[in-house]
Parts: C-alpha cells; structure tokens; sequence
C-alpha cells in the first residue's frame, strides 16, 4: 500500500514538471524513497527600474528600441561572418576560399544591404558594438582578411554611410551606454521579447550592476 502510494506522488511529481523542466526521478530498490534532478537555465534576478527623472527614463526607452531594432542583425550577422570565417580557414585552396567568399558575400548583402541602409547612425554604432559582444571581435577584426569586395560592402554600408568606427568594442564595464544596453538585454531575454544568446566576451550582470547601480541612477 505504502509503494502504491509513492509511485502515485512520483507519477504526479512527474506529470507536473514535465511540461517545465527536465526532471529525473530515481527509485531505490525496496524503497519508496524518491530523488529528482531538476536542471533549470540560469535565471538572472533583475532589479527593478526607477528613474528619478525624465530625461533618463527617454534616454533609456530610446536606446531600448534602438537596441531591439538592431538585435536580430547582429545576431545573424556575427553568426555568418563567425562562421565564414572559420569555414575559410579549413579551405585550403585559394581559388576556393576565393568562390566560397563571394558566394557568401552576395548571400549576406542580399540579407542586409536595405535593412543596414534603414539604420541610423546611433543604431549603425550599436549593431557594431553587439557584433562585438556576439563573436569577441571587432567588425574590423572580423572583415580584414576577408576579399576587398567584401571589406567594402561593410565600409560603405556601415562606416562611411553611418560616419562610425567598425573598431568599436562592446565595454558594459566601462562604457554607460554599453551597460545600459547590457541592461536592456538581460530584460528583454527573460521576457522572451528577444531571442537570448550568451556573450562571446565576459559579462558578469551582477557585477555590472553593482559598478553602475549608484552612477546610473535607474534601479530601485
């Protein structure tokens, strides 16, 4: 009667967290005692947002649909220059590495060509400083090696057009506007408004926030 009524609270403890989480359940011979591992993503407890006045609270709201804005490019951006690149250096062949280039070359400026063209310059600066967090280099660490033709689409769609550096580093650390946008992304991923993707640079959210928490002004 006692194991009917264990296996009975193991089918439900089951049933429940299944649809959530991965759980396993491990039984012990003769026993009706019962162990669950329960394996969770790592879940950040963001503070809650106060601002003492307008002028930032606009200059958080405006660089929050900036940042959503360009998000999803560079995404898709440091994942196919990431993955040209490493894709190239296992292409031995010149003449190869040349084609698979401009294959490549004609495939992403048909991806991003009208939509960088829609950018403004804030936003142009921000996809450059994201590209970074996303791959660990710079957009001109990334493109350097790669065919003139290539190079230039970059430059002239975002350097020359929006008038910015394509050196710029990703420094929440060091840079408010980059922690603010470090921010804004911790928060949209746990809303699930914006698809999460870990950093290719150290970035410790916690630490973050107790380095700015008294420069910034914006948390509770």
């Amino acid at each position: 009667m006692h194991s009917s009524f264990a296996q009975k609270e193991a089918d439900t403890l089951t049933k429940q967290t299944r649809d959530t989480v991965d759980v396993e359940i491990y039984q012990f011979v003769n026993d009706s005692v019962f162990e669950d591992a329960v394996y969770l993503d790592e879940v950040l407890i963001l503070p809650k947002l106060q601002f003492t006045n307008k002028k930032d609270l606009r200059e958080y709201l405006i660089l929050q649909r900036k940042t959503k804005k360009v998000w999803p490019y560079a995404v898709l951006a440091a994942q196919r220059l990431d993955s040209l690149n490493v894709r190239l250096a296992k292409i031995e062949s010149k003449s190869k590495r040349k084609r698979y280039t401009k294959m490549i070359q004609k495939y992403i400026e048909g991806e991003f060509t009208d939509e960088l063209k829609k950018l403004t310059k804030t936003e142009g600066q921000i996809l450059v400083k994201l590209m970074h967090r996303q791959t660990g280099e710079t957009t001109f660490d990334l493109v350097k090696e790669l065919r003139t033709g290539w190079r230039a689409f970059w430059y002239n769609t975002t350097a020359n057009m929006f008038n910015i550096s394509l050196k710029e580093e990703f420094d929440p650390y060091q840079v408010r506007e980059d922690f603010l946008i470090e921010d804004i992304l911790q928060r949209k991923f746990s809303k699930g408004s914006l698809e999460k993707q870990p950093p290719a640079i150290s970035i410790d959210y916690y630490e973050l926030t107790s380095i700015w928490k008294d420069k910034v002004q914006i948390f509770k």
